[in-house]
């Protein structure tokens, strides 16, 4: 008999926890599984039995490990996308949705959106430093005291705590909390689909909050295609543009938000877009554009 069993049993008790973490820290559901991967044979490679809190030691051991999956990735980041002709900007990247369907309960997906970790926040998220996004995401979401953190980032507490700071400035900066009225948000996006179906450039501007921004990732396939457009004029052009799309647009929810999946008539996925709608405007819309990575997506909801 496997003297292991016990232990591996009280490893999945934690899985979807450590599953969530590593997913606010590396924004990427598959970079995410690996992580848990790795924390399981470390887990299974050291004796435990003495741990008088195995919750806590995990979430510290995946921690360890996302934090050296993001200072290799910032290590082999390319160069930003230039500047394009038209003044718009190259777009950061857009983590991995998570994608449901209103009405539609899916427990895993529950843990992993617990906090509502809506993709713009995502987004900005991408922009810290490592040691930031791990102090903030175990800080922030899940109650990490900073004297626990600090150890695993060298860093002094209060200097963790500096940084945690930072980052929470930053992203209530650039990504602020949606409405939480569902019916609310999904009556923004409905508006914004109808005008945009219409051409309608008045009505787009008048869902769009005056500020929005529009970030759209294309993938190193269509890296002209990603791209950041700010101002409700400009974005409503843009909508209007994208307008023969719009019959094709099926409501979804990403990360937990009134968004859109775009299946085109060959039953190809064209784009998964999340709205992030604060009293009733749309502040933030982003794109996810990128043919590799939308071919992975499991879209069986949408059919």
């Amino acid at each position: 008999m496997n003297q292991k069993t016990a232990p591996a049993d009280q490893f999945e008790e934690h899985r979807p926890h450590l599953r969530a973490v590593a997913y606010r820290m590396l924004g990427s559901i598959a970079e995410a599984d690996d992580a848990v991967q790795e924390t399981w044979l470390r887990y299974d490679r050291t004796e435990t039995a003495e741990v008088t809190n195995l919750g806590a030691w995990l979430t510290t051991v995946i921690s360890r490990v996302c934090l050296n999956m993001l200072r290799s990735r910032a290590q082999r980041r390319e160069e930003p996308l230039e500047t394009g002709e038209d003044g718009t900007a190259g777009a950061p990247r857009i983590p991995d949705p998570i994608l449901g369907r209103a009405g539609v309960v899916d427990p895993e997906q529950e843990v992993m959106l617990a906090d509502s970790v809506g993709l713009a926040l995502m987004v900005v998220m991408e922009s810290l430093a490592p040691a930031e996004r791990v102090a903030f995401v175990l800080h922030d979401m899940f109650a990490v005291p900073f004297e626990e953190i600090a150890p695993l980032i060298e860093r002094t507490a209060a200097a963790t705590r500096q940084l945690a700071s930072r980052a929470r400035r930053k992203v209530q900066g650039q990504a602020p909390a949606p409405d939480k009225d569902m019916s609310r948000q999904r009556a923004a996006v409905d508006a914004f689909f109808a005008a945009a179906r219409e051409g309608d450039l008045e009505a787009l501007v008048a869902v769009l909050d005056p500020d929005v921004v529009l970030r759209s990732d294309g993938g190193a396939v269509r890296a002209r295609h990603s791209v950041v457009f700010a101002g409700a004029s400009t974005v409503a052009g843009q909508a209007v543009l994208w307008g023969k799309l719009a019959p094709f647009a099926r409501p979804a929810l990403v990360n937990g938000t009134a968004g859109a999946v775009v299946i085109g008539p060959n039953g190809k996925p064209m784009s998964v877009m999340a709205f992030t709608v604060v009293a009733g405007a749309i502040v933030a819309i982003d794109v996810l554009n990128d043919p590799e990575r939308l071919a992975a997506l499991d879209l069986s909801l949408f059919d």
